[in-house]
C-alpha cells in the first residue's frame, strides 16, 4: 500500500512540471538536466557569433609595481571584442554595405577592411588613406545621406600591434533615419589620420578633443591645438600608456612589503 501511494505522488508530481522544466538524463554521465537548456539554445540566433578573445589582462588593472593593496593582484581576464560578420546582415544594413562597396569598388585594395554587426549595430572598418573618399560618398549619396557626424572618440589598443590607435565616427542619416559608425586605425609610430573636417564641420573640436587626449594627428585640420588641457601639458592622457598620476612620496625608516606577503590569497 505504501508502496502504491510512493508512485502516486511521483506521478503527481511530474504532472506539475512546467513543459519546458522537464528533466532529461545525459546518457553519457548519467546527472540529470533541465529540458529548458534546450529550449535556450534553439532560441539563440543562428547568425550569433561568438566573440573574440582580442587580449589578457592580468593583475591590478593599471597598476604598475607591487602597489597592489587591493587584494586583486592576481586578477586575470580576458578581454573581448566582436568579430567580423558576413552578408547578409539584414534590413538596410545590406543596402549601406552594397552601396558605399560599390561607390569604392575602383580601388585596387578594399577599402572596408571588415563589418561588425552587434547588438543591432553597424560598424565599418575603412582603411584610413580612404577616409575622406567614403565619408564624402555616405554623405553626399542619395541612398546613404549621412549628413551628421554626431561624435569622433579616440580609443587606444596597446595590443594591437601596427593598428594600436582607433578613431571611431558616429554618423546619422537624418534622410533616412539611420545610424552607423565607421573605424580607422593607425599605428603608434605613425599616429596620422585624415581630418574630415571639410566634410563634416562639427568635427572640428571632436578632432581636436582626440588629439589632445590621444596623440592622433589629423591632417588637413584647421588648427589642430589642445582643447581641454594645458598647451604645454606633456604627453596624452587617455593613452593606456599613460601613468595613471599621482605625486611620489618618500617612505623614510619603513619597507612596504610585497602583496604576496601583504596578505592572504584564499
Amino acid at each position: 500500500m505504501a508502496e502504491k501511494d510512493g508512485d502516486e505522488n511521483k506521478v503527481a508530481k511530474q504532472d506539475q512540471l512546467p513543459a519546458d522544466k522537464t528533466q532529461t538524463v545525459d546518457s553519457t554521465s548519467g546527472t540529470t538536466q533541465d529540458a529548458s537548456h534546450e529550449v535556450q539554445q534553439e532560441l539563440v540566433p543562428s547568425d550569433a557569433r561568438e566573440l573574440e578573445v582580442v587580449d589578457v589582462r592580468e593583475g591590478a588593472f593599471g597598476v604598475r609595481g607591487t602597489g597592489d593593496t587591493s587584494g586583486y593582484g592576481g586578477l586575470t581576464r580576458p578581454v573581448m571584442m566582436p568579430g567580423a560578420a558576413q552578408p547578409p546582415f539584414g534590413g538596410w544594413f545590406d543596402e549601406v554595405h552594397d552601396r558605399l562597396q560599390t561607390l569604392t569598388d575602383s580601388h585596387d585594395d578594399r577599402v572596408i577592411e571588415k563589418v561588425v554587426v552587434d547588438r543591432g549595430e553597424l560598424t565599418f572598418f575603412i582603411r584610413r588613406h580612404a577616409l575622406l573618399e567614403v565619408v564624402t560618398h555616405l554623405r553626399n549619396d542619395d541612398a546613404l545621406r549621412f549628413e551628421f557626424c554626431s561624435s569622433i572618440s579616440g580609443v587606444h589598443f596597446p595590443h594591437e600591434s601596427g593598428r594600436e590607435l582607433h578613431v571611431v565616427y558616429h554618423l546619422l542619416s537624418m534622410t533616412h533615419r539611420r545610424r552607423i559608425r565607421l573605424e580607422v586605425t593607425c599605428p603608434d609610430d605613425d599616429p596620422h589620420v585624415p581630418s574630415v573636417v571639410s566634410i563634416y564641420p562639427t568635427a572640428d573640436w571632436h578632432e581636436r578633443e582626440t588629439w589632445d587626449f590621444f596623440g592622433i594627428q589629423f591632417d588637413g585640420h584647421p588648427a589642430l591645438t589642445r582643447i581641454l588641457m594645458p598647451d604645454d601639458w606633456q604627453g596624452h592622457p587617455q593613452r593606456k600608456d599613460y601613468p595613471l598620476g599621482g605625486i611620489p612620496v618618500e617612505y623614510k625608516g619603513g619597507t612596504i612589503p610585497s602583496p604576496e606577503h601583504r596578505r592572504s590569497y584564499s
